[in-house]
């Protein structure tokens, strides 16, 4: 496995091979990240992991400084699950001049996630375009529980037509139902019981749906009211039609339950589907 720091060590190593995978991460891995990878590894010669804690995405008052970063010890993860290339750059080489030009997402960008983090999936959508032009992937994967981030990433890559499939998935949860976030580090011992709560309410909220209930807001608030009432804050509960996370028709049979929260300082997202 190669460790690369800058872009044209990266771009020189991958005209030795005739089609790579590319996996986007923050780093701080975990299961998720690796089933990622498992998805990714049979799908071309060379196998692509990016650990970079993107600026740009993170909000005044978020938690870019304290983010973890464990570079050796993800190494030794993505070695173990057989990676070739680790592309693992300071933010001068991402950024070397400020960033005056931007990707701007639809109007996607400004509702749910988007309007709790003005400005995230900006940043978000700008970083992953340029990770694209850097390895030149033939495809990509992307987790399920950044749900509202994968529809955005999908739309950039198809309005801007770039020669890349995206490849989604599903959620890696622990054993107790609680989605696998390196966020998760933040909680304490008795936020980590705790935590689970938000995906039974997600549960709760999606047998709602496939038994025929369509009273959208009455669910969204039966679930912010439960997760209330046991210390939650929670940023919003949304029920939404998986194709453009716009607020659904009666008539609508894909549907997803969207949920993001915090508990005591950190913020949970989570989401469920309901195909009815």
């Amino acid at each position: 496995m190669d460790v690369i720091h800058s872009v044209a060590g990266l771009r020189e190593r991958l005209q030795q091979v005739p089609n790579n995978v590319f996996v986007p991460t923050m780093g701080n891995l975990h299961a998720g990240h690796i089933q990622l990878i498992n998805i990714a590894k049979p799908r071309a010669a060379c196998t692509v992991v990016s650990i970079f804690v993107n600026r740009l995405q993170f909000g005044p008052r978020e938690d870019f400084e304290r983010y973890p970063r464990t570079l050796e010890a993800d190494c030794e993860k993505l070695r173990a699950a057989g990676v070739d290339v680790v592309f693992a750059p300071d933010e001068k080489e991402i950024y070397p001049d400020p960033q005056t030009y931007v990707v701007e997402p639809s109007d996607l960008q400004h509702i749910l996630d988007g309007a709790v983090r003005p400005g995230h999936f900006r940043g978000v959508s700008t970083v992953v375009l340029k990770l694209f032009n850097m390895v030149s992937p033939h495809s990509a994967i992307f987790g399920k529980k950044d749900y509202q981030q994968c529809l955005v990433l999908a739309n950039m890559v198809r309005q801007l037509a770039l020669p890349i499939e995206i490849i989604l998935a599903e959620t890696v949860r622990a054993d107790d139902g609680l989605a696998l976030s390196s966020r998760n580090a933040y909680l304490t011992e008795t936020e980590r019981r705790e935590a689970p709560r938000l995906y039974e309410q997600l549960c709760l909220a999606r047998d709602e749906l496939t038994k025929g209930a369509r009273d959208y807001q009455r669910i969204e608030l039966d679930v912010m009211a439960a997760l209330a009432h046991h210390g939650w804050k929670p940023d919003y509960i949304s029920v939404r039609r998986q194709s453009d996370l716009q607020p659904p028709t009666n008539g609508e049979r894909r549907l997803v339950v969207l949920a993001a929260a915090r508990l005591g300082k950190t913020r949970l997202i989570d989401n469920i589907e309901a195909n009815l």
